[in-house]
This record gives C-alpha cells, structure tokens and sequence, in this order.
C-alpha cells in the first residue's frame, strides 16, 4: 500500500476477492483528477433544479416570512456541509466509494444495509426528478408542435422519453457525468439569472416584487415560527443528507483534500441560497404581473409568448433535472446495488436499477404538496441519514483517527470481517436510533399534508429527525464498540499507522 502525507494508494492486488468489481476499486493517485472547480460544478448542477427552487416556496406555504425561509435554508446547508466534508475525507485520501467506505463500520456484508438505505431514497429522488423533466420535456413538445396535447397520453410519453434520456447517460459512466457537470453549470446559472432579470423588469422594480412577497406570506397558513423552523430546517438538512453519505463516490476522484472542501463549499452554498432566491423573488414577482402566485417554474415559462424563450427555458429546466438526477440520484444507487454482488452487478447495471425503481415508487405521489414533500419526505429519510451519518463519523474520525487498512476492506476474512461479515455494533446503533422519530414519521405520512394537527411528544421528537438519529447513532455506536471485542483499540491490526 503506497502512502504519501495525503493520498493512500492501493498496491495489493485483491482483484480475487468477491468484494471487487473495477468500479467499487480504489481510484489510484493518477486517476484523482478533479480540481475545485469540478467539485463546485458538480454542486452547482445538482442544487440548480426544480426541487431548490420549490424549497422555499414550501416553507413560505407553511406561514414563514420569506427571509425567515432564506436564512432557514442556509442555515440547513451550513450544517449539512460539515458531515459532508468529514465524509468526503476518506473518500480522497483513500480512493473508495461510499459501500466501500460502509464495510469498515458496518462489516463486508453488513454494509449492505446502509447502502441498500441510501440507494432507496436515491431512487425516490430520481423518480421524482426525472417526473419534473418530463413535464419540461412536454411543455416543451406542446410548443414546438401544438397537436401534441391532443394526444391522450402526451404526459406519460414525455415522462418515458425523458426517463430513456437518461439512461443513454447513464450507459456513459462517471466520466460522462463529469463531462455534463462541467458543460451545464454555466448554461443553469445563466438561466436562472435571466429568469431573475425577467421577473424585476416584468414586475417593474424591486419595490413591486416586495410587495408581491408580502402577499405571498399572507397568503401562506401563518403557524407558529418556531414550530414551522425545526421541521424547515431538519428539512434542509435532510435535502442533501443523502450526498453527506456517498460524497466519498466523488472525493475519491479529487486532487485534494483542499480541493473537494473547497469546491463543496463554493459550489453548494452559495448556489442553493440562491437559487432558492431567485424561487422566491420570481414567485412574488408573479403575483404582481398575472395576479397570483405560480410557484412552478414549468408553469410559468408556459405563459411566455415568445416560442424562443420557452424553448431556451425548457431546454435549461432538463438540463437542471438531468444533472443533479446524474450525480445526485444515480451514482450512490447504482454503487449500492453493484456492491451486493460486485463480480455480476456493474455500475450500469446498477443504474439501469436505479431508473426502473424510481418508477416504481410513484414520484407523482412523492410530490402531492409542500407539506408531504418537505415533512413526509425529506424530514422521514432524513432519520435514516443521520443515522447512517453517526455510525460513519463516529467511527472513522472518533475510533479509528482517520486511519483505514485499504486492502481489508475488499477481504471477505479481513479485519473488516467483524461477526461473520456484520458488525451487530453498527445495527443496533441504527435500530436505536432511528425507533424514537419512528412513530413521528408514521403520523406525518397517514396525515393529508404532512402536518398533524395536534403535536404529540412524538411529532416533536420526529421534527429534529436527522439531528436526533445523528446523536444517538453516534453516542449508541461509539457505547457499542467501547466493550466490542473488534474495537480498534483492542484490534492493533486495524490501526495500520501512527
């Protein structure tokens, strides 16, 4: 095993092990190729989507003032940005992909569990956002050829189409989409700018926009601040919990710790506080220039009379669907399902998976309204995150001080290997964890909405999910190994180095 003072480099061959496949294997140091700049474009294609844009818009729905949506917002990815980087970490210096990365806390074969998790929301996730590019690509085709409505079916051909689109990406592996992250950033920028200017200058000034904000709040429920916030923010938080997890799925191909700390920083930030900005201030410009508020992009740019201008718009709504779909909903699936079986199961294979799942869960349903969206979906998985999150943490910057012996991570009878390929340590954490927001989740999911009614103690618990699943999923992991007979204080040969 080659080290230098921040990169470590596979040399053993393990090729033999049933654990490894080409794509699962540790990047060498000549194949760590993306720079700042590839980390922020990466960050700048996924936050530049519908989704963000709706963000606030949910929150603002829900009775929060518009500036108290911002800052909820930024605030949510401040936080999420630290578990981020902690796990992109090992990533770069090591070269593995997030399974990999599962195996040293969870065991060879219990690391299943975790990715399996974050697969299924990754799924969920393309669903929904190949759902939303469909109904661009529709748009799209209705203006380009007007007979097209009348055809029965015209929605769930633009949804096929779309869904077919993306595979042919997918077939293209991670090179492809770092080759699309890079070529569509500065297109979703330039977009989301030019909305922005047509919405003041349609409006008629920033004065006539604030006032459309205004009724915009009024208009929303007017529930209490604080019981809306921790909700909104757990929310937030729980919107790019998924990539907190399997960063290491990209890091792996970073130049530098610098460089993917950096690149997260600049690239997620500052591009989802704005976008979400430009949501808003569009919104409220809408209810000054039609008289009501349309929150849906794909529906406002309908309203254009230019054929050009729609076209440019649509073009630049897909193009924001499928990068963040690429990267943000296919990579960490399409690992997972390759690491149940990495000798017959490839990357693509995996991701073809990912595309026909995320059919199956229905993304129509998974989008109803703003309250299922943010407190049904993104609260519920956030728990299953955070969890993961504290297991991964704890162990390898408490436990293990960054410290990983590469080889045994693809060795069935490794030190990894824990009780039969499980490291029962890493499950209970994850049982405990996650059984106090269980109860919680379930209400908001049986409520129309979202929302209860009546607050229990266990909707109060459920709407700080990620944050109490993290707690206890650490504290219960690092309580775990303390008296486990495979803690790396009582296995020397897990600690490779000083």
């Amino acid at each position: 095993m080659a080290e230098s003072k921040e990169f470590v480099q596979l040399e053993e061959d393990v090729s033999w092990s049933p654990l490894y496949n080409e794509y699962l294997a540790p990047t060498s140091v000549a194949q760590r190729t993306w720079s700042t700049y590839h980390i922020a474009a990466l960050w700048i294609g996924m936050s530049v989507v519908i989704s963000t844009y709706q963000l606030a818009a949910g929150l603002i729905s829900q009775g929060m003032l518009w500036w108290e949506a911002m800052l909820t917002i930024l605030l949510g990815n401040v936080i999420v940005l630290i578990p981020m980087t902690l796990n992109a970490h090992a990533g770069t210096r090591y070269g593995v992909s997030f399974p990999v990365l599962c195996r040293a806390s969870f065991g060879v074969r219990g690391a299943h569990v975790p990715s399996l998790l974050r697969s299924l929301v990754g799924c969920g996730w393309f669903g929904i956002q190949t759902w939303i590019g469909g109904e661009a690509l529709d748009a799209l085709l209705a203006v380009l050829w007007p007979g097209w409505t009348s055809i029965s079916i015209h929605t769930g051909v633009a949804f096929t189409a779309f869904w077919v689109l993306q595979v042919l990406i997918i077939m293209r592996g991670m090179e492809g989409i770092k080759l699309l992250e890079g070529w569509a950033s500065p297109l979703l920028l330039l977009g989301g700018v030019l909305l922005l200017v047509w919405a003041f200058r349609a409006a008629g000034g920033v004065g006539p926009v604030l006032l459309g904000a205004e009724r915009l709040e009024t208009a929303g429920s007017q529930g209490s601040f604080w019981r809306i916030f921790w909700p909104g923010l757990t929310a937030n938080v729980g919107y790019w919990a998924t990539l907190s997890l399997n960063i290491p799925d990209f890091t792996r191909y970073a130049r530098s710790q610098k460089s993917q700390v950096l690149g997260q920083a600049l690239g997620l930030i500052p591009t989802m506080f704005a976008f979400a900005f430009i949501g808003v201030a569009v919104t409220s410009a809408t209810v000054v220039i039609y008289g009501e508020a349309v929150w849906d992009p794909v529906a406002l740019v309908g309203r254009f009379h230019s054929s050009w201008v729609v076209i440019f718009s649509m073009l630049v709504i897909m193009a924001a669907q499928i990068t963040t779909n690429m990267a943000a909903n296919v990579v960490a699936p399409a690992s997972g399902f390759s690491n149940l079986n990495p000798q017959t199961i490839s990357f693509m294979t995996g991701g073809l998976v990912t595309a026909a799942i995320g059919i199956l869960m229905l993304p129509w349903k998974l989008m109803e309204s703003a309250g299922s969206y943010i407190f049904t979906w993104l609260v519920g998985y956030s728990a299953l995150m955070g969890a993961i999150a504290g297991v991964l943490i704890c162990d390898y910057w408490w436990l293990r001080k960054g410290r990983l012996l590469l080889a045994d991570l693809f060795k069935p009878d490794g030190v990894y290997r824990y009780s039969n390929g499980i490291n029962w340590c890493a499950i209970a954490a994850l049982i405990v964890a996650i059984a106090p927001v269980f109860p919680g989740f379930v209400r908001a999911a049986l409520t129309p909405g979202g929302v209860p009614s009546e607050f229990t103690w266990w909707d109060q618990i459920y709407t700080y999910a990620w944050f109490v699943t993290f707690a206890l999923a650490f504290a219960g992991y690092w309580l775990g190994m303390s008296f486990s007979r495979f803690a790396p204080t009582r296995s020397p040969a897990a600690v490779p180095y000083e």
